[in-house]
């Protein structure tokens, strides 16, 4: 099927390479004119501009945006909005507030616009290995695009199935199997993948790797970013009640490495750029 694509980072152009190669006619866009010719390149449809995006795509359109959370995806969602039409459907697969997904998806609906959030998780092998992803939006919507979700996601492979998984059948057996799971109304998607990436801060488990490779670890400073997520995703268990000891403890790790760059905290620099690519400040000589 024919998709937009809104930012060429390291994600959107590879899902766009992905989508590609699956047989999905892709038009592009990003403020990097060098990076839409570059995809285009590869076989994908050039656009100079959202609006040019919005006219090169045939109705029912859709547009995925991967660009930077915050103040950018906000005016990415705002200039869609008011290009689309009704039936047009709008997916943020960045790191959105899933409040804010809330919020969008209220904007959109005024327009009968469907806005979809999925929270994307693949990093640097996702070209390769497929993105498992969490979807948050209406039914319709959400069905319409799965050939989408289908090509992005890992698919089942060929390790043994979870003992049981054989006998569900039909729609029960959903395709969390396959990589990706609709997890409800618009915001659920950004939700899941919020506790997602809250539970990796406490759990990041590629250490071998990092000391094989340098067991000295120089080239890390040891201070450690946070994307925003760890913080939502204890705010949320503030607001619900729930214990969340472990990533409390993870996300104020990171923290105090911004003041205390001892071998541990280049351990966990090492784990997170070895987890998702993050790369950190080098150390200073």
């Amino acid at each position: 099927m024919q998709l937009g694509m809104v930012g060429l980072g390291r994600m959107g152009a590879n899902m766009t390479r992905r989508l590609m190669r699956g047989g999905h006619t892709m038009v592009v866009s990003d403020l990097s004119v060098d990076a839409v010719k570059g995809i285009a390149g590869e076989g994908a449809v050039a656009s100079s501009s959202l609006d040019d995006l919005v006219g090169k795509l045939t109705a029912p359109r859709a547009a995925w945006i991967m660009v930077p959370s915050g103040d950018p995806t906000e005016k990415t969602v705002q200039a869609l909005i008011s290009t689309m039409q009704a039936g047009d459907t709008i997916v943020d697969g960045g790191n959105s507030y899933f409040k804010d997904d809330v919020r969008r998806s209220k904007m959109c609906a005024a327009k009968g616009v469907h806005y979809v959030d999925v929270g994307t998780s693949g990093g640097v092998w996702g070209l390769e290995r497929g993105y498992c992803m969490m979807i948050g939006g209406p039914k319709e919507a959400v069905q319409r695009l799965d050939p989408i979700f289908k090509t992005l996601a890992p698919g089942r492979g060929d390790i043994p199935r979870t003992p049981g998984r054989e006998k569900i059948t039909g729609t029960a057996a959903g395709t969390a199997e396959d990589g990706y799971i609709h997890c409800g109304p618009s915001g659920a998607g950004h939700f899941v993948k919020m506790v997602h990436n809250g539970i990796e801060y406490g759990m990041m488990d590629l250490t071998a790797m990092a000391l094989t490779e340098n067991p000295t670890l120089a080239e890390y400073s040891g201070f450690v970013q946070d994307s925003g997520e760890g913080r939502w995703t204890i705010q949320a268990a503030l607001e619900e009640a729930v214990p969340a000891e472990v990533l409390t403890a993870a996300l104020y790790t990171r923290f105090r490495s911004r003041q205390d760059h001892t071998f541990a905290e280049k351990m966990l620099s090492a784990m997170r750029q070895k987890f998702g690519g993050h790369v950190e400040p080098k150390a200073k000589s």
